[in-house]
């Protein structure tokens, strides 16, 4: 199992804007500059975590996005969820029905387990941990908005 994309990039985003939300919305250019995604795909991403309550848009000359709750608050299995549908690893976990061997199938126990693992790994990691567990080099990333390094 692969994390796609669109969660990778939407966590990178939700990571830089909590490390450059300083009660000001960030606007997309600044965010495509500091983690290298383009502004259209950035948009792109921030669909669904409106949607999702995540994030809170202002138009405007002074528009931007910002989160709509603490980082310490955002688990990574919340962001994942928005971006992918069920965590579950296959789809009889979460719905038996969908398999007609599901009463006598062997392995669904074992795919439910390991899902049940994953979900709960990520639902136990926050943005707050990813940011304040970041490597010394992206330290000078937090609140910089004229640095335009990559968000590790």
């Amino acid at each position: 199992m692969k994390i796609s994309a669109r969660s990778r990039y939407a966590t990178r985003i939700l990571i830089d804007l909590a490390m450059n939300d300083d009660d000001a919305p960030v606007r997309t250019t600044f965010i495509s500059e500091r983690t290298g995604i383009t502004v259209q795909f950035i948009e792109q991403i921030l669909k669904p975590l409106r949607q999702a309550e995540l994030v809170v848009s202002k138009r405007g000359a002074t528009g931007g996005y910002h989160l709509n709750k603490p980082a310490s608050e955002v688990s990574l299995g919340e962001i994942v969820r928005t971006m992918e549908g069920s965590l579950s690893l296959t789809d009889c976990c979460d719905d038996a029905e969908l398999c007609s061997r599901t009463d006598i199938c062997l392995t669904r126990d074992a795919w439910k387990r390991i899902s049940t693992v994953l979900a709960n790994a990520l639902d136990s990691i926050k943005l707050s941990d990813i940011i304040d567990g970041l490597p010394p080099q992206c330290e000078s990333l937090k609140g910089d908005l004229d640095d335009i390094r990559t968000v590790c």
